[in-house]
């Protein structure tokens, strides 16, 4: 019942925002799926070749220090579409769900005129017809979407309908986007898309032409799914170009974890890891009306993926009213100003990650959007509530407000203090200077410092608890 309020207090905003729609930029949201911070051309790869990729850091802002907000692909889904850190909603590891009771980005934008796509990988619920957290439940007029990563030739669901489709995976889901976008462009309406690639998650399967440029080399399937993920990168970009509205389109592009390789994990450990390597990811932001680069331009703000919902909110010019508590913080003044200037390397606003001790939920998209298929094609449709999610709203257990076991971190650049519980309540404290020490490999010892960056930490921590209860809804039907 919360739910439905907020909504309808969100499509009352539409009375305002719909009359003016014409002026606001449109907005591309792309994600990769386990692309680590080194694993493109432009950050010093030795192998990798990501032309697109490259251009856009050159023409765009590229912001060096981005982190994802878990490292683990559906909570950082989660911080993504509602600027909010995703043990706040439950989504403690791959295969959790959203929250319907949660505002995403599809949402909030539909209430200034946008229409709202979404293409590939969804991971935060389900792609079934009748799911409270499926696409079209969480804001999305269209969608192409997968349960979990995808590969080549897949089937995936289309608003619900399981369809096989023929082709590289990447390609795929950036075309689906393409004919949404042209769709929007030719009914002079704005358009929120959001592209969500199955590459570079394991199994690897390159598509022929990009496995040929890596002939000899180590894990060259991996590398070609990469340039898959560029190839489809730079159809997007020249799509908009031939639809006449580059300039004001703003394209973010960004992975949802750290890598699979530390050699190339940007920091110390990779995918999994509450280390650097595990969190940090490649970022550019390319927004030709607004941001004037200085070719090549390179942030060093740190930044998150909870930020990309605030900084659309207000680059939409809205306020959503009850708005739960944000981790986010709009990067909008960043991208107007000289990222080199007083912006460069502040952040008002520390950033905290916690990785809670919880098994993943098993999502075989391959599998089960064949029975799918199946079902479908004969004239069924599968009512599992499982895969339907029918529960994802339900908070079924209350949260200690005293123990956050796990591992958890708060980064107050250049300063990132650990705090590692283990079973039996055994705290462990870590604190690195990133700047001399990118790697985490030397301690600091300072307990002014330390004490002061644990209350903050232990704050917050507990607000992501009272989230977690349910504190942050008036009701919990």
């Amino acid at each position: 019942m919360k739910h439905l309020l907020r909504l309808i207090a969100l499509a009352c905003l539409c009375l305002s925002a719909c009359a003016n729609y014409a002026d606001k930029p449109n907005i591309l949201l792309i994600m990769a799926d386990d692309q680590g911070w080194g694993d493109t051309a432009y950050n010093g790869h030795p192998v990798l070749k990501t032309p697109n990729l490259d251009a856009m850091a050159e023409a765009g802002l590229r912001m060096d220090r981005f982190y994802a907000a878990a490292p683990v692909c559906t909570p950082t889904r989660a911080s993504f579409m509602t600027g909010r850190h995703p043990n706040r909603m439950g989504a403690f590891k791959w295969g959790h769900t959203l929250r319907p009771q949660e505002v995403t980005i599809g949402e909030a934008l539909k209430t200034a005129g946008y229409t709202t796509g979404h293409f590939g990988k969804w991971h935060i619920g389900s792609v079934r017809k009748g799911s409270p957290v499926n696409p079209g439940s969480s804001g999305f007029d269209v969608w192409l979407s997968a349960e979990n990563f995808y590969d080549n030739d897949p089937i995936m669901s289309r608003e619900g309908k399981a369809v096989q489709i023929k082709g590289e995976s990447s390609i795929i889901a950036a075309d689906a986007a393409i004919e949404f976008m042209k769709d929007a462009v030719q009914d002079d309406e704005p358009f929120l898309a959001v592209v969500w690639f199955g590459s570079p998650h394991v199994p690897h399967r390159a598509a022929e032409q990009d496995l040929a440029l890596y002939e000899g080399q180590k894990n060259p399937h991996w590398l070609g799914e990469i340039t898959g993920i560029d190839r489809a990168v730079g159809k997007l970009r020249a799509a908009l170009k031939d639809m006449g509205v580059a300039d004001n389109t703003l394209v973010w592009y960004t992975s949802d974890n750290g890598g699979l390789y530390t050699e190339s994990a940007g920091g110390r450990a990779k995918k999994g890891s509450v280390y650097e390597g595990g969190l940090r990811v490649p970022c550019i932001v390319e927004w030709p009306g607004k941001i004037k680069a200085k070719l090549p331009t390179t942030s060093t703000l740190p930044a998150t993926t909870s930020d990309i919902y605030p900084t659309l909110l207000e680059i939409a010019g809205l306020t959503i009213d009850d708005q739960p508590p944000l981790d986010g913080v709009s990067l909008v003044g960043h991208f107007q100003d000289d990222p080199h200037g007083v912006f460069g390397a502040i952040r008002r606003q520390p950033i905290g990650f916690w990785d809670y001790p919880a098994g993943g939920v098993r999502t075989p998209s391959a599998q089960w959007m064949k029975e799918l298929l199946d079902a479908q094609q004969a004239g069924n449709e599968p009512d599992d509530p499982a895969k339907i999610r029918l529960d994802a709203g339900k908070i079924k257990k209350q949260y200690p407000t005293d123990s956050f076991p796990g591992h958890s971190a708060w980064l107050q650049f250049p300063w990132k203090l650990h705090r590692i519980e283990k079973k039996g309540g055994n705290i462990k404290w870590e604190l690195y200077n990133l700047e001399d020490d990118p790697m985490e490999a030397k301690q600091i010892d300072a307990p002014e410092r330390t004490r002061k960056m644990k209350k903050g930490l232990e704050q917050w921590l507990a607000s992501v608890v009272n989230s977690l209860n349910g504190g942050d809804y008036a009701s919990q039907d």
